[in-house]
């Protein structure tokens, strides 16, 4: 009877904390459960045997960008975060009778240039569909999607993994991009608990969003998250999604199953609108420990929607999963099948170019991608892949970095350091972006250039870094000469200053004379001690080194 009430107790706990979670007013707690003990325990035993120990994830992603325009996808509401509630509502939005949708041709020529970065196929005809079901904040009790054909399929999406020890190995993967489709976001809906009432907010309703499904091709939380960030990073070069997480502009939805190799897939859980990509990898990881765990109990895993409990860390039931029958899909009636031509060659006659989108020069005004960048990076400048990660992930931080190189004779691989450890380090303290940095490049250039040319020493350039920090106005040159900070390059007060040292560390020099050459570093401290950092380091070894003959 002990064993058996062990998972009991385990059960029991999980009841009461999912009821706290989805019940937090509840009084309710469940003290017991009745069952026939000795039965289930050795049917559950028998059970668990028979479920391999090698099961394994299955990932699959369903990502909502919002597209980076000024108005909506078929009406000409402005876009806007935080605006105040109901202020950005067309007619259309709000699905006053009469009123018909009219495709925003910018929300298009991103959707094409985002499949041709991903390497789509872009369809030349695509069709819209309603996808019917209820919400309070869906006034037309649809959505205008793409089902039957949408504007890009067949894409690849290459991602990478930092492996290894110190993660400076790079993991090459991809995934397959199923199709990108456009169609229509839905508002907001406020819950306020102590009023007991629900509020719409119609400001969202409308705005443009590409779907964009990848195929069942990865197998944790760590590649979905890593193939999620560089989604991202495309998006924002492009200009195509701001993919501002926090501000709802991506949204992921992750379809989870488990199953043994060679075997057909499992049934799949959705977890849906996750806006973290650092809870994205967690919700999928719970969620594959969570399904493995019910098969090993000898359960059947639930083909349901769930939702991830950040505090918690663990996905919760929400309902069951919807099939293509509950949402009723039919063309829609009031939009034509939208056309795009491959260049002005292929246009109707009369067909204005500027009110169409064309493949051709979209493809052309593709930026450098994020892979190319991190390859171009490692290759031009020696730098280590995982600095080109870094480089890559902040805005604008590459383009600082080439112009600082472009002003000082310092080795890339140094110059990365400054960058990467100290300009990153005090922005991310202050939580700031690379565009407001109180150091320009250029400055950055001189005081890295004083450096190498030996008018300061390292530790009085970090100095020089905190007081440009703190005083934007002055030039390097200028702080190096109101502190006097200069390199003490004079060899007979240099040779002074290390004969006191020497004589008074006795020991130290026993030891050096005795063979342990390292401890020449402690005698090198004191003397940079001693003169507050301006020390020659090159000149101090040479002088030390007399000495402790």
């Amino acid at each position: 009877m002990a064993a058996s009430s062990v998972p009991v107790s385990e059960l029991l706990h999980k009841m009461n904390k999912r009821i706290s979670i989805l019940y937090p007013k509840a009084s309710c707690i469940i003290r017991s459960i009745s069952t026939p003990s000795s039965r289930c325990e050795s049917q559950l035993k028998l059970r668990t045997k028979s479920v391999s120990q090698d099961l394994v994830g299955v990932v699959g992603l369903e990502v909502h960008a919002q597209i980076n325009s000024n108005t909506k996808l078929f009406s000409g509401s402005p876009v806007g975060f935080s605006a105040p509630p109901n202020s950005l509502v067309s007619p259309f939005d709000a699905s006053l009778p009469g009123t018909l949708p009219v495709l925003n041709k910018r929300c298009v020529e991103a959707a094409v240039m985002t499949g041709l970065a991903l390497n789509c196929t872009i369809n030349k005809k695509s069709l819209f569909d309603r996808k019917h079901y209820f919400y309070a904040d869906l006034p037309a009790g649809y959505q205008i999607t793409q089902l039957r054909r949408p504007i890009a399929v067949d894409g690849v999406l290459a991602y990478s993994l930092l492996g290894g020890k110190n993660g400076s190995r790079v993991v090459k993967k991809t995934v397959s991009i199923k199709q990108i489709q456009l169609e229509q976001d839905s508002g907001k809906s406020l819950h306020d608990d102590v009023r007991c009432q629900t509020l719409i907010d119609l400001n969202r309703a409308g705005v443009g969003l590409m779907e964009l499904v990848m195929e069942p091709d990865m197998s944790c939380g760590e590649e979905a998250a890593a193939a999620v960030r560089e989604l991202q990073l495309i998006m924002q070069a492009l200009g195509t999604c701001l993919g501002n997480m926090s501000e709802g502009q991506l949204r992921v939805d992750a379809n989870v199953s488990v199953h043994q190799p060679g075997e057909p897939l499992g049934v799949r859980t959705e977890v849906k609108n996750i806006n973290s990509v650092r809870y994205l990898a967690r919700a999928i990881d719970y969620e594959i420990r969570r399904q493995v765990e019910v098969l090993q109990r000898g359960g059947t895993v639930q083909n349901e929607t769930r939702a991830y409990d950040s505090k918690s860390g663990e996905t919760i039931p929400m309902r069951d999963k919807e099939g293509l029958q509950d949402y009723r899909f039919m063309p829609e009636p009031n939009l034509p099948p939208l056309i795009v031509y491959e260049d002005k060659a292929s246009l109707p006659a009369g067909v204005d170019a500027r009110r169409v989108v064309l493949v051709q020069e979209t493809r052309a005004a593709l930026p450098e991608l994020p892979g190319v960048k991190r390859e171009r990076l490692v290759q031009t400048h020696g730098i280590l892949p995982e600095h080109s990660f870094t480089l890559v992930n902040e805005d604008g931080l590459t383009e600082y970095f080439e112009a600082v190189l472009k002003g000082t004779t310092k080795e890339p691989r140094k110059v990365i350091g400054w960058v990467t450890n100290e300009l990153v380090g005090h922005l991310k303290q202050q939580d700031m972006s690379v565009s407001q940095s109180p150091i320009a490049p250029s400055a950055l250039a001189e005081l890295l250039e004083l450096q190498e040319t030996g008018h300061i020493s390292s530790p009085v350039a970090k100095q020089v870094f905190q007081e440009m920090w703190r005083s934007p106005g002055k030039t390097p040159a200028q702080i190096i000469q109101e502190g006097d900070l200069g390199l003490v390059s004079d060899a007979t007060q240099l040779h002074n200053i290390c004969q006191k040292v020497v004589d008074s560390h006795p020991d130290v020099v026993r030891a050096i004379r005795n063979g342990n050459k390292k401890v020449l570093n402690k005698l090198m401290g004191l003397v940079q001690k001693e003169t507050k950092g301006r020390a020659d380091p090159v000149l101090v070894r040479a002088i030390l080194q007399k000495k402790t003959l």
